[in-house]
């Protein structure tokens, strides 16, 4: 599983913070959390194709987390899709649509599929599962949970003993398959162990702390947390529902989750550094996510790369 942040700024952009923009890559899946302003150009600079992005999951209607998607569709029209788009967000999201599908001139040849979801499951694939709640915002916000379907452990030991050689035959017998080894039918059932839990990551688009988010980022691996605000500001915070890097930090502790990664980050600090420290107070594993950060969900182990594409000050 791996995480590409396009645009890490809450509703002003600065120079080195782009408006809201998440890319997961999920199996043969490629998903893009919210679409800011500025989202085409991101993926450009992250050298990341449009016309592989599968899905499309918007929180919550507010521009810096819409205002890209007439330009990413304009764009993947001129480059001719013809693959199908399949849009999710809130209960108004066809209007929205309707709205840039007039927008300007242009012509797509391809179909998107809108969903207007609320709480539940909203995608189910052979791989994985993606849920959604009514987090806490000044209007719905829906904030989303993509986790790996629980499978079976494969003995690898318990196989090469059958004699099952190295390869495709290892993969069939993990996902069910029955194969053939020198005139011998090996079961799966012969080859697999207890099942173990997957990958799991939670992005709260913006929101107030609240108990629907903690029950949905439970024993998330990273779990994607807006922290506009400092600790010093949270009157601002409860007035304009967004959260402060405490308020981020506590719910990632109370959720159990691995890693806590703050987003969402106000132009008005000059440094993110407080915002760090002060979550760290609370929940020790915690970052700060850039534009183009890349975090890669392994097998064993996360790794984080802190690449910052656009670093130069000219002025």
């Amino acid at each position: 599983m791996e995480i590409t942040f396009l645009g890490t700024s809450s509703a002003v952009p600065s120079k080195y913070r782009n408006h809201a923009g998440i890319i997961l890559k999920y199996f043969k899946d490629t998903l893009l959390f919210d679409c800011g302003e500025g989202t085409q150009r991101q993926l450009t600079y992250a050298k990341i194709s449009p016309m592989k992005i599968d899905k499309i999951f918007i929180s919550h209607f507010h521009g810096d987390h819409i205002l890209g998607l007439a330009g990413l569709i304009q764009s993947m029209g001129f480059r001719g899709r013809e693959d199908d788009l399949d849009i999710y967000g809130p209960k108004g999201l066809e209007k929205i649509i309707g709205v840039i599908s007039n927008y300007g001139f242009f012509q797509i040849n391809f179909r998107i599929n809108i969903h207007e979801i609320d709480e539940g499951v909203v995608v189910e694939t052979d791989e994985y599962i993606i849920k959604s709640i009514i987090a806490e915002h000044n209007i719905p916000n829906i904030a989303y949970s993509i986790y790996e379907k629980k499978k079976p452990r494969f003995l690898r030991e318990k196989a090469i003993e059958l004699g099952v050689p190295v390869g495709p035959a290892f993969g069939k017998l993990h996902s069910g398959q029955e194969v053939e080894v020198n005139g011998k039918i090996i079961k799966p059932e012969q080859v697999l162990g207890p099942p173990r839990a997957g990958k799991k990551v939670t992005y709260s688009g913006d929101t107030r702390p609240c108990e629907k988010l903690i029950e949905l980022a439970k024993e998330s691996d990273v779990l994607i947390h807006e922290a506009t605000y400092e600790d010093a500001d949270q009157d601002k915070a409860i007035e304009n529902c967004h959260s402060t890097s405490k308020e981020a930090a506590e719910i990632a502790k109370e959720a159990n989750v691995k890693l806590l990664v703050l987003t969402h980050i106000s132009t008005r600090y000059t440094s993110d550094l407080n915002i760090k420290n002060e979550a760290k107070e609370i929940f020790e594993n915690t970052i700060v996510a850039n534009d183009f950060t890349e975090i890669n969900i392994g097998k064993d182990k996360t790794s984080i790369n802190f690449k910052n594409i656009l670093t130069v000050n000219n002025d």
